[in-house]
């Protein structure tokens, strides 16, 4: 059975994009699920001389190994002031000194959510342009606009708009 991991880009205990990660993952058939908070994986901020002093934080190598493990990664990202939150960006610079081929070519579903009826787009065209140089390999990409307008009850209730998360989902299945 193949495996995926799922997480937000977000700290946020009412994460709306790990509310939409985890929705997404629901969709998955036939798959191991294993859902990610970077709550779980505090780090200090990113340094080359951290790094040289103290190596990588174990909390950065144990998420290397939940991506190691996993075959697919269906990532949602969080948007502030239009770039990563600020919890992503330094996990991400910690795993590309641990890896710089950071996603390993596991297929990915890249997404984004955000109150506003940009849905998060600048963010997820930043990753979209970035990640491939990490090895990404960015199967679909999904935007939800109005968060709060067009999601409920953990699942999208606008039909078009979950009509369209559903054929991304079924491109990202089949790349597994």
């Amino acid at each position: 059975m193949k495996h995926i991991i799922t997480f937000a880009g977000s700290n946020s205990e009412n994460s709306i994009n790990k509310q939409l990660a985890i929705y997404a993952s629901t969709l998955v058939d036939e798959v191991k699920v294993t859902i990610l908070d970077l709550n779980d994986f505090e780090l200090p901020i990113f340094s080359k001389q951290l790094e040289e002093k103290e190596g990588y934080p174990e909390n950065a190598v144990k998420f290397m190994d939940q991506m190691k493990n996993a075959d697919g990664i269906i990532l949602s990202l969080a948007e502030y002031n239009g770039a990563y939150t600020s919890v992503f960006k330094n996990l991400f610079d910690w795993m590309s000194r641990i890896e710089q081929k950071t996603f390993m070519s596991k297929s990915m579903l890249l997404m984004a959510t955000s109150p506003g009826t940009r849905g998060g787009q600048s963010v997820l065209q930043m990753a979209a342009d970035r990640f491939p140089r990490h090895d990404a390999h960015i199967v679909a990409k999904f935007s939800l606009p109005s968060f709060n307008d067009n999601f409920s009850d953990g699942k999208i209730i606008n039909q078009e708009l979950n009509e369209a998360l559903l054929k991304e989902v079924k491109q990202f299945q089949e790349s597994l």
